[in-house]
């Protein structure tokens, strides 16, 4: 299946550009659907226990380089910057058996929290099925999609950022 995965992701590279829907079944502006997250500590989530935090949904998984190179990104300038805030970064690893994402978490040197999703339910709510899997998916304090995002693009990337900023500083009071 991950080979299936490469595959696609290679095809799309070199004979053009992906749909404008860049594999999405979800929009900005549609409620996040329902689901129950696996984590890696044996826990769950679901989407009620996010409620009030805004929330990045990152797809990834240890075979993709593309994850690779986003994901220090994501530790260093979304995690660390905003972890101590009504925020949560959660890391949805694709089709591997926890033993493959433990080791992957330790080379990366990831310390938000990841799940599995090794039958891709959860992706299959927010994706096509064979579409790649680099995407960011931000959700609004009520859970209501509010940015997406594909690949890593430093501009996406930084508006990405910019939009979680936005998002975090409603609500709050103005300083004196």
């Amino acid at each position: 299946m991950k080979l299936f995965f490469i595959l696609i992701s290679l095809l799309t590279f070199i004979f053009g550009e992906e749909p404008a829907d860049r594999g999405y079944i979800v929009q900005v502006g549609d409620e996040c659907p329902d689901f129950i997250l696996h984590m890696m500590d044996g826990s769950t989530l679901s989407k009620s226990d996010l409620k009030g935090n805004v929330v990045v949904l990152q797809f990834t998984g240890s075979w993709c380089s593309v994850c690779r190179k986003e994901m220090p990104h994501l530790e260093k300038d979304v995690w660390q910057r905003f972890k101590n805030e009504d925020f949560i970064l959660i890391g949805i690893d694709i089709n591997e058996p926890k033993d493959v994402v433990k080791q992957f978490i330790k080379e990366m040197k990831t310390t938000y929290p990841i799940a599995l999703d090794e039958d891709y339910s959860i992706f299959h709510l927010f994706a096509y099925k064979g579409a790649g899997v680099t995407r960011n998916i931000v959700l609004d304090k009520n859970g209501k999609i509010v940015y997406l995002t594909r690949l890593f693009e430093q501009d996406e990337f930084n508006a990405m950022i910019a939009k979680i900023e936005e998002l975090l500083s409603e609500n709050k009071p103005l300083s004196k």
